[in-house]
C-alpha cells in the first residue's frame, strides 16, 4: 500500500468526515437562529428568501476555486485532508502555499510519488498551527477589540485601514514577490533570459491571473458590479489554469 492510498483510507474520511458534519450542522444551526431572528424583528419573509437564495447562487462559483485547491492537493495529500482543511478554516491560497513551502524545505515536491508519512505529518502540522492563531488571538482579545470599535466614531477611523489592513496587503504583496522572484528565477536559469528555453510557463499564468483579477476588481468598483468580487478569485485561478493547458498543447 502506498502513502497516497494511506492518506485516501477509510479511517481518515472517517475521522474527517465527522468534523467536516459537524462543522455542517453548526451551520445549519446558525442558518435556523438567523432565519428566527429575521421574523422576529419583521423582515419580510419574501425578501429573506430571496437573500438566501442569492446567497447561495454566489457561493456556487467561488466553491469551484476551493475545489480546485482539493484536487491540486490531492495528489500529494490525499482527498480527505485537504477536504477537511478547506471546508473548516483554511483559506485556498494559505493552504497550497503553505504545504509547498514546507514539502520543500523537506526536499520533496508536490504533485509527485516522493510523499512519506513522516513529510505529511510535518505538512499537516504545520497547516493547521500556523492558522490556529486567528482563532486564539480572536478567543483572548476579540472583545476588548469590539469595546474599542464601540468607543471609536467613524470620522476618527484610519482612512486607509488600521494596521491589520496595511499589514495583511503588505504580506500578500510579499508573498506574491517572492512566487514571482522563484519563477523568474527559474526562467532566467533557463540558458539566458531572452533565450525562452526556461521555465516561462508560471509567469505567462501568472500574468494572465493577474490581468483577470485586474479586469474583475476594474468592473466591480468602476461599473458597481459588486457581485462580480464573488467570483473574482476563482475567475482568475480558472483563466490561469486555462493559459497553462493551452500553452502545453
Amino acid at each position: 500500500m502506498t502513502v497516497l492510498d494511506q492518506l485516501n483510507g477509510g479511517q481518515i474520511y472517517l475521522v474527517c468526515g465527522i468534523i467536516v458534519a459537524f462543522i455542517a450542522a453548526v451551520c445549519v444551526v446558525f442558518l435556523v437562529r438567523a432565519w428566527r431572528a429575521g421574523k422576529a424583528l419583521g423582515m419580510d419573509p419574501v425578501k429573506m428568501k430571496r437573500t438566501v437564495t442569492a446567497s447561495a447562487t454566489f457561493s456556487l462559483l467561488p466553491s469551484v476555486g476551493i475545489l480546485l485547491g482539493v484536487l491540486a492537493l490531492s495528489g500529494s495529500l490525499g482527498i480527505p485532508w485537504p477536504w477537511l482543511r478547506l471546508s473548516v478554516i483554511g483559506a485556498l491560497h494559505y493552504e497550497t502555499q503553505v504545504a509547498d513551502a514546507a514539502a520543500e524545505q523537506l526536499g520533496i515536491r508536490l504533485g509527485t510519488d516522493q510523499m512519506t508519512t513522516q513529510a505529511f505529518a510535518t505538512i499537516a502540522l504545520l497547516m493547521s498551527v500556523c492558522i490556529m492563531w486567528g482563532m486564539v488571538l480572536t478567543t483572548i482579545f476579540n472583545r476588548r477589540y469590539l469595546r474599542r470599535l464601540d468607543g471609536q466614531s467613524p470620522a476618527s477611523r484610519p482612512a486607509g485601514g488600521g494596521f491589520g489592513d496595511r499589514a495583511m496587503v503588505a504580506m500578500f504583496i510579499g508573498m506574491v514577490s517572492a512566487y514571482l522572484g522563484s519563477y523568474l528565477g527559474g526562467f532566467a536559469s533557463g540558458e539566458g533570459l531572452f533565450s525562452f528555453r526556461g521555465d516561462w510557463v508560471p509567469l505567462l499564468v501568472a500574468a494572465v491571473a493577474a490581468l483577470a483579477m485586474a479586469v474583475f476588481t476594474w468592473l466591480a468598483e468602476k461599473k458597481h458590479l459588486d457581485w462580480l468580487e464573488n467570483f473574482s478569485i476563482a475567475g482568475s485561478m480558472l483563466l490561469g489554469m486555462l493559459a497553462a493547458v493551452l500553452t502545453g498543447l
